[in-house]
């Protein structure tokens, strides 16, 4: 097992930086800073500090949009301010979590040593 951190990432799907999707451009540099990682989730509905509902209509797409990183903390906080030109990131956090390895932890498979 193993600590490392999850970097977070908030937006929406029309959120743009120039002509670009910012969730694109965050994955974007996640792979060009070589972090383990990312994943874009999106969100059935969203509801940020704006009190505005984000959803899928029938017309358009106006869904909330997470992108989640692992990798170690000091990666992560570089990663972030790296992110400061980006407009349209309503919100990032960092926590803790425990990376668990099934294929090297024999003990995680099945709870026995």
């Amino acid at each position: 097992m193993t600590m490392m951190k999850l970097l977070r990432v908030y937006t929406d799907e029309t959120a743009y930086f120039g002509d670009r999707k910012v969730f694109e451009l965050i994955a974007e540099r996640a792979r060009d800073a070589r972090l383990g990682g990312a994943t874009v989730i999106e969100a059935m509905i969203g509801i940020g500090r704006s009190a505005h509902t984000h959803r899928r209509h029938i017309l358009e797409n106006d869904r909330s949009v997470v992108i989640e990183i692992v990798d170690e903390d000091a990666r992560l906080r570089t990663f972030i301010a790296n992110l400061r030109d980006l407009q349209g990131i309503g919100l990032m956090t960092l926590e803790a979590v425990e990376i668990i390895d099934l294929q090297s932890d024999p003990e995680s498979a099945d709870g026995r040593a």
